[in-house]
This record gives C-alpha cells, structure tokens and sequence, in this order.
C-alpha cells in the first residue's frame, strides 16, 4: 500500500462508501505480511514512497513468486531484481529485473549511460528500475571513453536529464569525463566488466570514489538497483519543487 492508496482508502471512509470495518481489515497486515520463509514489508510505500522489491537471487522460484503474490494482494506494481531464467519465466517475463504492472505517472527525468555493451544488465537494471519508481528513463548506450566523440553526440540528453546514471566497467573513467562536461547530479556505478587487474569491478569503484569531478556520487558494484532508486527520488524531486 501506498500513500495515494491510503488516501483513497480514507477517502471512502470519510465519503460513506467504505465501511470503518473494511477499511481497518485493508491495513490489518501493517507492517508486513509472514511468510513461511519471508516477512514482506507491504507498507514500505506508505513509509518512504517506494515499495519493497523482491531480490530474487538465492531464494526459490516459489519463494519468489510467494512474495511478489503478498505486494500484489496491497499494490499492482512489483518490482522483481537479479531473477534467474526460471524465475522470469514463472513472472511471464524476460531478463533479469522484472516489472509487474503499471508504473505511475512519470515525474522527472533520469538518463541512463552505458560505456559499453557489456554493462547493458546494469545499465537495464538501473533503468526499469528508475521507471518502476515513477521517473522517465532516457538510455544512452555504448558511449565509452575509447570512442569519446560518441558521448558528445549525446550532450543534448545529459543537458535535459535531471539526474545521470553513468554505468561503466574496465577502467570505470566514464563518469569523470561526464561530470566535466555537466552540472547535472551524476550516480556512478562501477561493473564487474574487465579484463584481471579490473579486479571483478574494484578498479572501476576505487576510480569512481576517487573522481576529480565534483558532484560525482557512487553506488557498489552492479548495484543497478541502488542507482536507479537514487536517481528517481532526486528525478522526482526536482520536478516537484
């Protein structure tokens, strides 16, 4: 449940169209739903705004499916990252982060660049899961510093964004040079893409943290999901003030 649910809810009440008793079985599983192997916060988007995903990598494909059944009985949108191909096709889905249902009304922008390839996973992870929490998501792809001329092509959508998720591997230096060329708030995210002394994304990190432009923020490694949630809040923002 979310707060425009919550007010609805309220709103019945309040118009004679709800009945008090029905209301208060709505909110009875506050603050989470128990499972047998879960406990599901249902309430997490009436607290903070956004919902409760289900990481899928570790659990179960019923485990899964269990859990995306307890934020569907309170809400029609889920959110479901790292699935396995089983678990997409269980979901009736493709890829590994998975989005149930219909995503509101988007409010800001976030644009999504890849350096290469090879970071597209992450780069969509980021990206259905900035729309999964009400942003517009512009992608730009394999705009890598090897190719530097590839990036400028694209100033006209790093100067319109609100906010950048800049995903690279190897040598991680993509979001140095993006945050030398804009003022716009940048998230970092550094892959586990390289050849061995990229150390499976530590190389890309450490340059990260250690940009010379300013402005610059950094999530961990593959964390997709993390920039993407970031970058819709701040999306979200700047377009309501």
């Amino acid at each position: 449940m979310d707060r425009d649910a919550a007010h609805a809810l309220l709103r019945a009440v309040a118009d004679g169209d709800l009945a008090p008793e029905a209301a208060l079985d709505r909110f009875a599983t506050a603050p989470y739903d128990a499972l047998a192997h879960s406990l599901v916060d249902t309430h997490r988007a009436l607290r903070t705004g956004d919902p409760e995903v289900v990481y899928a990598e570790g659990k179960t494909t019923q485990q899964v499916l269990d859990n995306v059944a307890a934020l569907r009985s309170t809400s029609d949108r889920v959110l479901v990252t790292r699935c396995s191909p089983e678990v997409s096709e269980a979901l009736d889905a493709t890829g590994r982060t998975v989005f149930l249902g219909t995503p509101k009304e988007p409010r800001g922008c976030v644009a999504i660049l890849a350096a290469g390839t090879s970071d597209g996973p992450v780069a969509e992870e980021a990206a259905i899961t900035a729309r999964a929490f009400g942003a517009q998501v512009t992608r730009v792809d394999d705009v890598g510093v090897a190719g530097l001329h590839r990036l400028l092509e694209a100033r006209a959508v790093l100067d319109t964004a609100d906010v950048l998720v800049v995903v690279a591997g190897m040598e991680g230096a993509l979001p140095s040079v993006v945050g030398g060329l804009v003022g716009t708030p940048i998230v970092a995210v550094p892959t586990s893409i390289g050849y061995g002394a990229s150390f499976q994304g530590l190389a890309a990190l450490l340059a990260m943290l250690n940009s010379c432009a300013p402005g610059v923020t950094v999530v961990n490694i593959d964390n997709g999901f993390g920039a993407g949630v970031f970058a819709a809040r701040v999306a979200r923002r700047a377009r309501h003030s």
